[in-house]
């Protein structure tokens, strides 16, 4: 293939300027907000389930609190009315007397073991609203860093993404002033060799696979015409020569 010398040297323009490309598209992947973002969705997404959990088991508590609530309210009840007839006299028989007084003693120790029940549920239930309330306020800061984080990321991107618009159109406006087969060529060995389609030779070096050529290889190109488009032995990339080619 034949290319203009000044063509041939622009290609080096080109290739610089998609290795730029490569290098934001990589940033906007790499980036490391998206991590972060990962790892705090899935964090809240926990602390949320949590809190379900933990709503769960306060309503749990709050049931069994509030019959435990009525067996004391009942058993108070009972007692008031045993005291009641006992205190009113309405009860004569000595045997009568007798099991109504014991029935108040035994009302007076269940209520004290309700009361005891009583007591141990509303503590489990603070303990778990409680520990419902630091799981929320956790979500919530989570929440808020997410927020955050997401921010900085789509600031990040739109910086990266306007920077790759403005090299993406240097980039076709030199693509456009390049003949087509020449472009055609680089494209097809950029693709199949890393990203890199040409590369200068330089001090009789390829700066494609860093490579120094041999005194035969450097022969040819010396005596090779100007215009003719030539390849690395080695890496087969389109070898640019240059005022530093060492030729």
């Amino acid at each position: 293939m034949k290319a203009a010398p000044a063509d041939q040297l622009r290609l080096l323009d080109l290739q610089a300027l998609d290795l730029s490309l490569d290098r934001l598209a990589h940033r906007r992947r790499a980036l490391p907000e998206l991590e972060q973002i990962e790892t705090l969705e899935n964090r809240v997404a926990r602390l949320a389930d949590d809190i379900v959990l933990i709503q769960t088991e306060d309503h749990d508590l709050g049931r069994e609190q509030a019959k435990v609530d009525a067996d004391v309210e009942q058993v108070r009840d009972r007692m008031v009315r045993d005291q009641q007839r006992l205190d009113a006299g309405q009860v004569s028989s000595p045997r009568e007397l007798e099991n109504l007084q014991s029935e108040i003693e035994s009302l007076k120790r269940r209520q004290s073991e309700l009361e005891d029940v009583e007591l141990e549920v509303m503590e489990r239930r603070e303990a778990v609203q409680r520990r419902g309330k630091e799981l929320t306020q956790e979500r919530e800061e989570a929440a808020r860093t997410l927020a955050d984080t997401e921010q900085r990321r789509d600031q990040i991107t739109a910086e990266i993404d306007a920077e790759h618009e403005k090299t993406a159109m240097q980039r076709g406006e030199l693509v456009g002033t390049l003949p087509a087969d020449l472009v055609a060529l680089y494209e097809k060995v950029r693709a199949s060799s890393g990203g890199v389609g040409a590369a200068a030779l330089h001090r009789g070096r390829c700066e494609g696979c860093h490579l120094q050529l041999n005194t035969t290889d450097i022969n040819r190109i010396r005596e090779a015409a100007e215009d003719e488009v030539l390849r690395c032995e080695e890496c087969r990339r389109i070898l640019v020569r240059t005022a530093d080619s060492g030729l």
